[in-house]
């Protein structure tokens, strides 16, 4: 059981606690609650999670996230704020699903947050389930799901109308990035037509999640309960980018365990003989999922007051902000080439609704 006085050291410090010298060990010891940790991330720049589990309920009542390097410690910190700010939100409804930054703590030297838990289970469990892709059913829900949260999530923080801007450093990034590539010259040329078509059309300005995709979500009776990992968030932003986020990345690991050369069942129009073939099917294809995949980027577009038309660009541009902004180089390169594939192809191609 939980002591008054250990609840009021938990939950009643100032959202933006500094470290002054309380270990995260003390922390935990203090808390009388029970510990899980859960081992760092494969990002170059990991993060380990410790989630705190009440001993009577069982329930996970607090996690905390410590930095591994000194770039996760950006990372942690960014989302500390971002997690600060969005607690001043007066939409309870959409705070439920956000984690509370409670304590700053120190771990190894470097500072680690600890916020509130969120329930519900990872999307990522269903998704990974049996059967789960290939069901219509089953990831139209996934699908409904996002987006019923996206929209009230953009309600509770929205601002004024603006262009619609992709960019915020893509390019920067990517001339960096792939500076040795003879071919990206081309690429930035038609990205800067894809930011231009996308920025004839306005929508509000709201907070971001920055990285919203199935692993980073919580649901339970078919509806969003919490939504983790804001460190690539920030409190405005361009709401357009969560939209494709969701699309692409679900679409990116349609395939599964699938090998090379081999169809994924559900799914007759894809065929994986190269890396990224589930999203060139979901933008070009025909079935069901592609349907889905497009009708999703265009309702999404409508509902922040633009056209439905330019849903394929806004998916390439969300393409090449992955490309640009993974911490994984390997991750990288290869949505690079997908980028380069789809935006050159796609060129004067009808729009697909």
């Amino acid at each position: 059981m939980i002591t008054s006085a250990a609840r009021e050291a938990i939950f009643e410090r100032p959202n933006e606690a500094a470290v002054a010298g309380r270990s995260l060990w003390d922390f935990v010891e203090d808390s009388q609650l029970q510990s899980l940790v859960l081992g760092p991330s494969k990002d170059p720049n990991a993060k380990v999670t410790i989630l705190l589990v009440s001993p009577v309920s069982k329930r996970t009542v607090l996690a905390v996230k410590a930095p591994t390097t000194d770039r996760s410690a950006t990372a942690v910190d960014t989302e500390r704020k971002v997690l600060s700010e969005l607690a001043r939100l007066p939409a309870r409804h959409v705070l439920e699903t956000i984690p509370r930054p409670v304590d700053a703590v120190e771990f190894d030297g470097r500072q680690a947050v600890v916020m509130t838990a969120v329930p519900g289970t990872p999307m990522m469990m269903s998704y990974l389930r049996r059967r789960h892709r290939r069901s219509a059913t089953s990831v139209a829900a996934d699908f409904a799901a996002a987006d019923g949260w996206l929209d009230s999530f953009r309600r509770a923080t929205a601002g004024e109308p603006c262009p619609l801007a992709m960019d915020e450093g893509v390019c920067e990034r990517l001339r960096r990035r792939f500076a040795d590539d003879d071919r990206l010259d081309s690429d930035l040329d038609r990205l800067a037509e894809i930011y231009d078509r996308l920025h004839e059309e306005a929508v509000p300005r709201t907070a971001v999640h920055g990285d919203f995709w199935f692993g980073n979500i919580l649901v339970a009776n078919g509806r969003v309960t919490g939504v983790v990992d804001w460190e690539a968030g920030s409190r405005w932003g361009e709401p357009a980018r969560d939209l494709a986020r969701f699309a692409l990345i679900y679409a990116l690991y349609l395939g599964g365990a699938a090998r090379p050369r081999r169809r994924v069942a559900g799914h007759p129009g894809i065929r994986l003989r190269t890396w990224g073939a589930a999203v060139e099917y979901a933008f070009d294809g025909s079935g069901w999922f592609p349907e889905l995949f497009r009708r999703f980027l265009s309702d999404g577009l409508a509902r922040l007051g633009a056209s439905p038309a330019p849903w394929r660009e806004l998916a390439l541009a969300g393409i090449a902000e992955i490309a640009a902004f993974t911490d994984d180089d390997d991750f990288a390169r290869p949505h690079l080439e997908l980028f380069r594939r789809l935006a050159h192809a796609g060129r004067g191609q009808k729009e697909i609704r």
